[in-house]
């Protein structure tokens, strides 16, 4: 069995949205940049959505570039537009509350 190489790092690409779950373990050459480990973690190719355009990522809650280096065990997160503007649904949320509040007072 041949020694691990010790100039390989350890990367994890993730992305997640309801009902899915990507997760891909790697290790990859030194210098990696964060599109070379997305690249490389196959994502684009098996999730759809994400086949074109460009994406939002970041490592570690981070938000980055996509030409940023990586470090070993670093893990590439790659997001999801919002499906809702927080301040729009901290409102939805006070109308709802205001409405309850309303219909148990009575």
């Amino acid at each position: 069995m041949a020694a691990p190489d010790r100039r390989a790092l350890r990367i994890t690409v993730v992305y997640l949205r309801p009902g899915l779950t990507f997760e891909r373990k790697l290790l990859l050459p030194r210098p990696v940049t964060v599109a070379e480990a997305i690249e490389a973690s196959g994502v684009r190719a098996e999730v759809a959505e994400l086949r074109a355009g460009a994406l939002r990522v970041g490592v570690f809650s981070r938000q980055c570039e996509s030409t940023e280096r990586l470090r070993d065990g670093d893990r590439v997160e790659i997001y999801r537009p919002l499906s809702l503007d927080p301040k729009e649904a901290r409102r939805l949320r006070a109308v709802v509350r205001r409405g309850n509040a309303r219909t148990t007072a009575k």
